[in-house]
């Protein structure tokens, strides 16, 4: 990759206009902050006051708990926002305008990346402040050890997994795939690979990542550390994707 392939604003901004256009990519943007705050508030509303811990042992990690539902929405957004150059021949006129294939692809992943972690950012924040508020006397503050941490990381996070389905996306020229192959890995794998292999499965990208929004850490990651691990799955999906997207037909 070399600077004469960085992005540049017109490219930059040709695809922010792809994904405001695209209904898919958009409403799976929309869905992330819809979904993860929603679910969380729902929740809290109707066990969280019960008795303490109820939505979990952790309680900073309990005030997350939309974000399992709500990086189901990222990975869709991460995919939509790559598959729709790979059908009806999209990737030729693309190319046509750029004819740079790193530039087009670092410029797709650019938008995504900033698109991800500004939603991402403020789906954090809202999360937490409108869970905490319906937890009653067990609801945690912002100012407590660790929130300011686990907002912020929540988000980065969030956009993480954008990009891991975007990266993988860009490898197999199918949105579709991507979506049916890793959600699943996502939700069920870390469980299986836990059982199986010890604590391996805090390595996998979505058990590593959530630990930067827990306040006790689980074995040996850390909450930088496990959200690192879930970084590098992501540069290694990007890398990936680059290899594909430069060596295959459009």
């Amino acid at each position: 990759m070399t600077a004469a392939a960085l992005p540049t604003v017109p490219v930059l901004h040709s695809e922010w206009i792809k994904i405001r256009t695209a209904r898919s990519s958009l409403g799976s943007l929309m869905a992330v902050l819809v979904t993860t705050v929603g679910i969380t508030a729902l929740t809290a509303a109707a066990i969280g006051t019960g008795e303490e811990g109820a939505l979990g042992d952790d309680p900073l990690l309990a005030a997350f708990y939309g974000v399992n539902f709500g990086q189901i929405a990222a990975i869709a957004f991460g995919a939509t926002a790559l598959a729709g150059e790979f059908r009806h021949g999209a990737l030729r006129i693309s190319l046509t305008a750029v004819p740079d294939r790193t530039r087009l692809y670092l410029s797709k992943v650019a938008v995504v990346a900033c698109l991800a972690l500004l939603v991402g950012e403020v789906t954090g924040l809202l999360t937490f402040v409108a869970g905490q508020a319906l937890m009653g006397p067990h609801a945690v503050e912002l100012g407590d050890p660790g929130t300011v941490r686990a907002v912020f990381g929540s988000g980065v996070y969030l956009m993480l997994m954008a990009l891991l389905a975007a990266g993988l996306t860009a490898l197999v020229r199918s949105g579709t795939l991507v979506m049916g192959l890793l959600i699943p890995f996502v939700l069920i794998v870390p469980f299986v690979v836990g059982k199986v292999v010890g604590g391996a499965g805090r390595f996998m990208p979505d058990r590593a990542g959530q630990a930067v929004m827990r306040l006790n850490a689980e074995g040996s990651l850390g909450p930088w550390e496990g959200l690192a691990v879930t970084a590098l799955w992501s540069v290694a999906a990007l890398v990936a994707g680059w290899i594909a997207m430069r060596r295959r037909d459009a």
